[in-house]
């Protein structure tokens, strides 16, 4: 969500203001671009600023599809110009408000553990990935950056590794080596977690032996591949959803989609049999994105298109998913299933087949 382009690289006041405009446009799609908004005033330095858009975002009368991540956020900028006492009560806030939501425990843990509040950052990383995580076989991609940095505060605090840390351990070495194994000029081992969270390394950058040092770029160089691959894709690969009264409309007004779209139920079995798929294949960072006709027939339009061209489906969706429609693939424990049953995903379409 907040851009990594360099602040000399980029006009990020201008680039604010371009997204303020986009949301007026798309009143819709507001909520993400106005984030992505408040992201660059904090990149230019204007927290003031991005303070203004999360407080216009949070006294907003439409409900918001995030508001604990729009108050971690806030928090987070607050503390960074010398609120603190608000940012604390903020803090408070969201974890008492126990979010279902991965990206508001990492946020205003990482804003502890920046401001050197080490067993206040442990906590809520702990009580995030508790919360989220009892009981679940397989961690989904939004839940990895809890693990590592909870695994990395733990470390910085010298206590012993437990069984997340274990997990964090697992699924860092199996990112490492899918990463190591799709670049084949790399003649290095991936570098593991324990090393790469060392509170020592920052020992080894002021040493005069050429070795240390050589192993300290190569830690470097193992983190900004995975920093790499992780900004490659700012939002996730997204499969298009149709709920049925709108796939209805669609099928009805372009006929030419019926080939697409034989019915409602095998469109939903489609869904989650591709998207396991994509999981299976060790595709990270997989989502949904719901379509309407009037949006679809919108975008169509924009592209100079006919609506009826299924070529043009992917393309919706990506932009969907660029535009901050897309919600994560597989839901959290508990959570609702994604078809709009009502039914929670493991009762439905989370069940194994």
């Amino acid at each position: 969500m907040r851009p990594d382009t360099p602040a000399e690289n980029v006009d990020h006041s201008a680039e604010a203001a371009r997204l303020e405009r986009t949301a007026a446009r798309y009143p819709e799609d507001a909520e993400a671009l106005l984030l992505q908004a408040a992201a660059h005033l904090e990149l230019a330095g204007d927290r003031p600023a991005a303070t203004a858009l999360y407080d216009r975002l949070l006294s907003s009368a439409d409900a918001l599809e995030t508001p604990h991540l729009v108050r971690a956020l806030k928090a987070s900028n607050l503390w960074e110009y010398g609120h603190e006492a608000e940012a604390r009560a903020i803090i408070d806030g969201v974890r008492t408000a126990s979010p279902r939501d991965p990206a508001p425990w990492v946020i205003v843990a990482e804003s502890l553990e920046s401001h050197d509040e080490l067993e206040a950052a442990q906590e809520t990383f702990t009580e995030g990935v508790t919360l989220l995580l009892t009981d679940v076989s397989e961690p989904p991609y939004s839940t990895h950056p809890l693990l590592f940095g909870r695994h990395r505060v733990r470390r910085m605090l010298g206590v012993s590794h437990d069984e997340w840390d274990t997990l964090a351990d697992t699924l860092h070495s199996a990112h490492a080596s899918s990463s190591t194994s799709s670049s084949p000029s790399s003649s290095s081992s991936p570098v593991s977690l324990d090393e790469l969270h060392d509170p020592k390394r920052v020992w080894s950058l002021g040493s005069d032996n050429p070795a240390e040092l050589e192993a300290e770029i190569s830690r470097l160089r193992a983190e900004l591949g995975a920093f790499r691959e992780a900004l490659s894709r700012p939002f996730p690969v997204a499969v298009l959803h149709w709920p049925e009264g709108e796939l209805a409309e669609l099928v009805g007004a372009y006929e030419s989609l019926a080939v697409e779209y034989p019915s409602h139920e095998e469109h939903l079995a489609t869904i989650e049999g591709s998207l396991r798929e994509l999981a299976a294949s060790g595709t990270p960072n997989l989502g949904i994105v719901t379509g309407t006709v009037p949006s679809y027939e919108a975008f169509a339009a924009s592209e100079g298109a006919s609506p009826g061209d299924a070529d043009l489906l992917p393309q919706y969706a990506t932009t969907l998913a660029a535009r901050g429609r897309a919600v994560v693939w597989p839901p959290q424990r508990g959570a609702s299933c994604w078809c709009g049953s009502g039914e929670a995903y493991g009762e439905c379409h989370g069940q194994p087949r």
